[in-house]
Parts: C-alpha cells; structure tokens; sequence
C-alpha cells in the first residue's frame, strides 16, 4: 500500500511537468511572430537633369517601394529648391510590402545657372516614423531658343448684349532663354479686336508683356476667332483661341407713361411713383434726365441693373415754382434696344390768395369809416380803404403770407369829423 502511494505521486508530477513543458512550447511561438517594419526605397536615389534649355523641362519618374515586411505609409513630401516640382503622388499614400507607387519629377528651369533640390518623405511604419530624401540637380540653359508662352491659353467671352462689349486681359511671356521680337498680332473674326499692344516690341528672358482683346457682339449669336501672335520665338506664329456669344438686347418700359399731378400749391410739392420693367433679358439704366427743373427723380440710384421679372420703383417729385401749366419728360438711358424710355408727367402750379374779412358794429350819426392796419399792435396804423367805407364790413386783399395784422375802424359823420380807434382785431396769415 505504501508503495502504490508512492506511484501515484509520481505520476501526478508528469503530467503537471507536461503541461508546463506544452506551455514553454507555445510561448516560443508567440515570440517568433514579429514582423520587420516597412521600409521605403526610392529608385533612383538621386537625379541629374542635366542641361535644360529655359522655357523648356525635363521630367524624370522615380519608383517608390516598400522592401520592408508590413505596410507604409508615406504622409508628407517637403520639396526645396526652385524650378522643380512633383506630381502624380496623391498624399497620404499607403504601400503595401512588396509593392511600389511611381511619382515624377520635373526640372523647368527659370533662368541660367546651376540648380539643386531635393524631395524629404515622412513616412509612417508599425508606428515607427523616419524619413527619407530624394536629391536632384539641374542647369539652366540660357542661351536656347526664345519661347512664346500665353496666359490664359484661350479667351472665353461671357454672354454680352448685341450693342455692348466686354473685354478680357492677356499676357505674353518669354519663357526661352532668347530674346523674342513680336511683329504681328492677326485677329480673325470681326468680332474681336486687340488694343494696347505695339508692334514691333522685344521680350527678354521672363520678360512679360499683358493686352486686351475686346470682344463687341454685332449679333445674337455664337462667335469664334483666334488671335496668331508672329515672333522669332520657336514655336512662332502662336495662336490663342477666341470664342463668345452675343445675345439679343432685352428691352426697358416705364409705366405709367404719364404721370399727372393735378394742382400743386407754388411752394409745396406732390409725388408720384413709377416702375421699370425688363423683357427679354436684363437692361442695365445707366442715367436718367428731366427736361423740366420743377421735378425731380428719386427712389433709384443709377446705374441700376433691372432683372426680368424683378421691377424696379422710382419716385418724382413735382414742386411748381410758379402758378400755371407746367409739363416734362423723364428719360431713362439704358442698353436696352428701345433706349431711351420716356415717361411724361404734367402738373399745375396754384398759387393761393389769403385775405382778410372786417366787420364792426354801426355807430350813430356815421356816414362811412375809415380801416386802419398795422403790424405791431397800437401802431402805428396805415389807412387802407381809398375811400370811406359806407357798410360796417370790408375785405383786405393785400395781405402777404406768413404776416400778423392789426385792424382798427374810425366812423365819419356828415361833418367829416372822424372818431377815435375802435377795438384792436388781429389776423394771422397763414404760410401757404
């Protein structure tokens, strides 16, 4: 039995001393599994341009490979150095191991001389960051052939109405090494038309030299033409595109057509309002007159562009300077084909008479009386009947406007004796 026991231990321990040893196994496992980080090569290393004629480039493709064991990914590219440049690398990019992504460089150099630059990757691997630089050279070759370069390439005219023009700017640039000497610029199509630039005229190295083309639609309908620029420039005659479309002018209307004011008291005024209305396609007013002082315009500042379907209001004020019939005519300039639109108006000036009505009580044994007026009361008094007043009532029609007036009355007998003043009475005239 003491043995038996002894057995049964021991196996115990194997087994325990298996599952130990089966554990160490798969550790070891676990520790072999790292994977080497991306690495980027770039193929070439370096790139020598060579001589590079000014105006002209070279381009160069590199190869960008991931020659490590997991992804990369390259989020930045610094490039240093003047006349080169990089394209078709869209950043951030991702390599996988194994594979490549090409990118290309290109030297145009902007003058003689010696030229150096370089490209610095930032790359990102199992969350390792390094970098890695791609150097270039170049030399300028300043003594090549002179190169005519446009900006822009072509002219696009935007629509422009039948009767206006609109013009667009360009420029020429010597791009070669050469000095260019322009001799002619042939505008085809009648539409177009070049202005200041004189001919003949030199370009040097980088040398630029900015026109107008101007482009005045005689119809409504689509236009082209090109402009040939003859130079001894390599690539002489250049030629530039021209295109626009002419559309037809829209057309302005005024309503009402007559404005009528009526009657208008000299020294007041009276208004009235109007609306102009687009058809066809926008009209721009550039300017408006009256041929009659007495109105005047308002409510709209000009110029004004009136949009189809969106009226635009105005205000005219009529304020006679003197009584009687006044009459104009309101023009309103525009690119419309029916420019100008006119608009008349007629309104009357008043002129309104204030006066002043006296009655007094009768007095005993009076054959007539006497009106005396004043401007400050107590007088002194002026008399302003011409002969005796035989009623007790009488009408001032000299008064003036804006005035204050005092009245008094004296009675007269059948002797020619005249009493004293009466009672003072005040009136007050209005302003208008």
């Amino acid at each position: 039995m003491k043995s038996h026991s002894v057995l049964r231990r021991v196996a115990i321990s194997f087994m325990i001393a298996g599952v130990l040893s089966l554990l160490t196994s798969c550790q070891g496992v676990s520790g072999n599994s790292t994977v080497a980080p991306g690495t980027l090569s770039i193929s070439p290393s370096s790139i020598a341009f060579g001589n590079t004629n000014v105006g002209a480039q070279q381009t160069s493709t590199v190869t960008l490979a991931n020659s490590g064991g997991s992804d990369l990914s390259i989020t930045q590219a610094v490039l240093s150095g003047a006349g080169f440049s990089m394209s078709n690398l869209a950043l951030p990019l991702t390599i996988h191991a194994g594979s490549s992504a090409p990118a290309t460089i290109t030297f145009a150099p902007t003058g003689g001389g010696n030229f150096s630059g370089s490209i610095t990757f930032s790359v990102t691997s199992n969350q390792t960051n390094s970098q890695v630089v791609l150097p270039f050279t170049g030399t300028g070759d300043a003594t090549g052939p002179g190169v005519l370069a446009a900006n822009p390439t072509t002219l696009a005219f935007p629509n422009v109405q039948v009767g206006n023009n609109t013009s667009l700017s360009e420029t020429l640039t010597n791009t070669g090494g050469a000095t260019v000497t322009l001799s002619q610029a042939n505008v085809t199509g009648a539409v177009f038309s070049v202005s200041g630039l004189s001919l003949p005229l030199d370009l040097t190295a980088n040398q630029s030299v900015t026109f107008t083309v101007t482009f005045t639609p005689t119809a409504a309908q689509t236009a082209s033409g090109s402009l040939s620029v003859v130079s001894t420039a390599s690539n002489s005659p250049l030629s530039i595109a021209l295109s626009g479309t002419g559309t037809a002018a829209g057309q302005l209307a005024v309503s009402p057509t007559i404005l009528s004011f009526g009657d208008v008291a000299v020294g007041s005024n009276s208004q009235l309002s109007g609306t102009l209305t687009a058809s066809g396609t926008s009209v721009t007013v550039t300017s408006a007159s009256f041929n009659n002082s007495e109105f005047a315009l308002s409510g709209i500042s000009l110029p004004a562009t009136i949009t189809v379907g969106q009226p635009a209001t105005f205000t005219v004020t009529f304020t006679p300077s003197s009584s009687g019939l006044a009459s104009a005519s309101l023009s309103f300039a525009s690119n419309a084909s029916n420019s100008p639109a006119v608009q008349s108006m007629t309104g009357t000036g008043t002129t309104v008479q204030h006066y002043v009505n006296l009655t007094w009580d009768a007095s005993t044994d009076a054959v007539g009386y006497n009106i005396y007026r004043g401007s400050v009361s107590g007088g002194p008094y002026t008399m302003i009947n011409t002969s005796l007043e035989t009623t007790t009532a009488y009408t001032d029609n000299s008064v003036s406007d804006g005035q204050t007036y005092y009245y008094v009355t004296t009675s007269v007998d059948s002797n020619e004796n005249e009493s004293g003043y009466s009672n003072v009475a005040q009136a007050i005239i209005p302003s208008s």
